[in-house]
């Protein structure tokens, strides 16, 4: 179709030559503190749980009924890097690596999704906010290119406007990720420092993982960027 091979293509390629880099920046930073184990001996879930108990969350099994303040659940999860914190369950699920791991990449990991959980806690607004538009924002995601499409191939001018609407949600759901990330991985830093799990040098370790994750999400932002001024400047020729 005319749009997969227009001039505006070219606005892509620094976004997704970043996109790429991260994605191998993060594998390969990951593959070398996974091997790093660290000196406590402690697995991730277990980290999980002492940094959970040092910010007043409360483990349960069932976090959704409970009624003595903030609590969360943990379990782990089959999948390389499918860690993640559900706000709608208040459940904390690492994956097996994770989960059991006592590598310095794992106890980061651990953290850096605890970190979520505490902001669920403590109400921190950018996450707040990114859990109320997730629903439409998602929809927009699945709506956007096909109108924006139909919109091109049948010179229907309302179709293009409403696909560019819609993915603009997209977009500011992917922009609004970025601050979640980023206090989740400091929150996570912050607390692997004072609980004193990991040493000096292995907090090195644990930035970096971190770091190059969070760098995914920069390069995500920036190619749904580039995508919707490319749909601007498109829309603006017809």
């Amino acid at each position: 179709m005319p749009m997969f091979w227009d001039p505006t293509m070219i606005l892509l390629l620094p976004a997704m030559a970043l996109a790429l880099w991260a994605q191998t920046r993060v594998h390969s930073t990951y593959k070398k503190f996974s091997q790093v184990l660290n000196r406590r001996g402690i697995t991730g879930a277990q980290v999980a749980a002492a940094i959970l108990r040092d910010e007043g969350i409360t483990l349960s099994n069932n976090p959704e009924q409970s009624a003595s303040g903030p609590s969360c659940g943990l379990e782990a999860v089959h999948g390389h890097l499918s860690d993640h914190y559900d706000p709608r369950t208040r459940m904390l699920r690492l994956s097996d690596e994770v989960y059991n791991g006592t590598s310095v990449a794992a106890l980061g990991i651990a953290a850096h999704e605890v970190g979520h959980a505490i902001q669920h806690a403590r109400l921190y607004s950018p996450l707040m906010l990114r859990n109320i538009v997730y629903p439409v924002c998602n929809a927009g995601t699945v709506a956007a290119w096909p109108l924006f499409i139909l919109g091109l191939i049948f010179s229907i001018p309302v179709l293009l406007k409403l696909g560019i609407v819609f993915f603009a949600l997209a977009v500011f759901f992917t922009v609004l990720t970025l601050p979640v990330e980023f206090n989740a991985s400091s929150r996570a830093m912050r607390a692997l420092a004072h609980g004193g799990y990991l040493s000096e040098d292995e907090l090195s370790g644990a930035r970096k993982v971190l770091g190059a994750a969070a760098m995914t999400y920069v390069a995500a932002a920036a190619v749904s960027v580039m995508h919707l001024i490319r749909m601007l400047l498109i829309a603006n020729r017809r």
